[in-house]
């Protein structure tokens, strides 16, 4: 697995994250008004980027790691929760990040060494 890869694997994370701000921010609009056809339209657009995306870094990588790495969207949707909706970091979110994240880390270090 290349350094590109890599990237486009968190690039394609990244996208998965926006798109739950999308959800959110659709989940708060009138069923059908424009405001919601708007805000589900990006929902569906950054859902079928990220498809897209994810196929390509699938044919790099093993779906294990590949999938692993999914857990990087809990530090994305902090940092949108904080930005766009002022929810607050809290000692808890963190520690809840960090040792997922350290899992993470874990099984992806194991299976190289296995």
């Amino acid at each position: 697995m290349g350094v590109g890869t890599f990237f486009l694997l968190q690039f394609a994370m990244l996208i998965f994250s926006v798109s739950s701000i999308c959800s959110k921010m659709a989940g708060g609009q009138e069923l059908l008004s424009p405001e919601f056809i708007f805000w589900f339209g990006g929902l569906m657009a950054t859902m079928g980027l990220y498809a897209l995306i994810w196929q390509q870094v699938l044919k790099k990588m093993p779906l294990m790691t590949a999938y692993a790495n999914k857990a990087v969207v809990i530090l994305w949707g902090i940092l949108w929760g904080r930005l766009f909706f002022q929810e607050a970091v809290t000692v808890n979110k963190i520690a809840g990040a960090a040792v997922v994240m350290a899992g993470v880390y874990l099984m992806v270090t194991e299976k190289r060494e296995g």
